[in-house]
């Protein structure tokens, strides 16, 4: 602890902007970003994927944010109206929504995330912030942003990166980095198709988490000269960042560093949820006796849209017949009718009818499962009917036929593919 005569850090949070790049489609998700951005998708039992990255914002201090939008965003945007609209504007707080709106030409939507916090750039000035600390709002992790800006302001850079260790075999999604023993980045590849490996570990890379921090009129500066430039994809990964590692300073903030775990957390936790099979082991890990991820962490909670509903319910106590949930997250206006539920995650109001078995399942708000279903290893979409007698997970081949079934061998369940039946 501080003697008295130590002043407190200062709160770089609470002059900094927090920019949410929530554009993105994540086609890799196949059918559940048909109707919805990735940022909005649904996850861990009641939050969508960008509460994480909103909640972080919020409790690393930071009270100005902005979010970008633009593919398919009405999901997303009523999200953000419903459950992040308590910011107030007398206390210097401010939560803009930015959907892609041709603000700087007739033609021009966002032509990358460079170009995305560029069209923005006279909202932002108004607010006359320090620092801009660029997000991506499609990530589950809990960070303390503080501590990256303070590294920021510390170490003089022009930008800081956040990065953290990844399977070198798939380390071809990101930006892979090379760095020196003062954590200065010396090269930077966005998505290579050969990722280099680190320095003794073979089989790991050090890879971008698509965060940054900068001084706010030096990434200006660095975005109109790169919205003259023809040649640019006006993306920070493939041109901002390049540039600055060949030109200024960049400097790497280990997410170690600032994650934030609570005692049951042994390891710093940070997913990418971007295919079914990575979004269905997100959400399944959350049943786990003792879960890597916490989310009943009340130093650091995970705000959302709530519905008002009424308690989970189950009923129905005879053998063959009873209601239950063994080792999984069943949210408000959820009836489980004497039906059994095992290691799964029911989003808010589904209804589980009688002698229906789930198991390993991810089932999204307002869905309902028939009688006398068998439904294991699955992600069911938002307001699917599930017929009577269905049974999934026992015939691969049948399967694959009738849903989008992974790899891994788990099923995406759509209403279409249903109506098809």
């Amino acid at each position: 602890m501080p003697s008295a005569k130590t002043p407190p850090g200062p709160p770089y949070a609470r002059g900094a902007m927090a920019f949410v790049l929530a554009g993105g489609r994540g086609s890799r998700l196949m059918e559940l970003t048909d109707r919805r951005a990735k940022p909005a998708v649904y996850f861990g039992g009641k939050a969508r994927i960008i509460d994480f990255t909103l909640s972080n914002a919020l409790n690393s201090g930071i009270r100005r944010i902005g979010v970008a939008t633009q593919y398919k965003a009405h999901s997303l945007i009523r999200h953000l109206q419903r459950g992040w609209n308590f910011f107030r504007t007398d206390l210097n707080e401010s939560f803009d929504l930015l959907p892609a709106s041709q603000r700087v030409s007739e033609d021009a939507w966002y032509l990358g995330t460079a170009d995305a916090v560029y069209q923005n750039i006279d909202i932002v000035e108004d607010y006359s912030v320090r620092h801009i600390i660029v997000l991506a709002g499609d990530h589950i992790y809990k960070m303390d942003y503080e501590q990256m800006l303070a590294q920021h302001v510390e170490s003089g850079a022009d930008v800081t990166v956040g990065c953290l260790e990844a399977p070198r075999s798939e380390a071809s999604a990101f930006g892979v980095m090379h760095i020196d023993e003062t954590d200065r980045i010396i090269d930077f590849l966005e998505k290579p198709a050969d990722p280099p490996s680190m320095p003794g570990k073979a089989d790991i890379s050090l890879v971008s988490m698509g965060i940054y921090v900068f001084d706010t009129e030096f990434l200006f500066d660095l975005l109109r000269k790169d919205a003259e430039d023809p040649n640019s994809a006006h993306d920070f990964g493939k041109d901002i960042i390049p540039d600055i590692v060949k030109n200024g300073k960049a400097v790497a903030h280990h997410f170690s560093r600032s994650c934030v775990r609570s005692a049951s957390e042994k390891e710093p936790y940070w997913r990418d949820v971007g295919t079914v099979d990575a979004y269905f082991e997100a959400n399944i890990d959350l049943t786990d006796f003792v879960p890597a991820l916490d989310l009943y962490d009340q130093n650091w909670p995970i705000s959302t849209y709530a519905e008002i509903t009424p308690p989970a319910k189950f009923i129905h106590d005879e053998d063959g017949r009873r209601g239950s949930a063994v080792s999984s997250l069943v949210s408000g206006g959820c009836i489980v009718s004497g039906a059994a539920v095992r290691e799964s995650l029911l989003f808010t109001g589904v209804r589980v009818n009688s002698f229906s078995a789930v198991e390993r399942a991810v089932v999204m708000p307002y869905a309902c499962v028939g009688r006398s279903a068998r439904l294991k290893n699955v992600v069911i979409d938002r307001g699917v009917t599930i017929p009577e007698k269905l049974v999934v997970g026992e015939d691969p081949e049948l399967d694959a036929k009738r849903f989008r079934r992974t790899e891994k061998g788990v099923c995406l369940i759509t209403q279409a593919m249903i109506d098809r039946l």
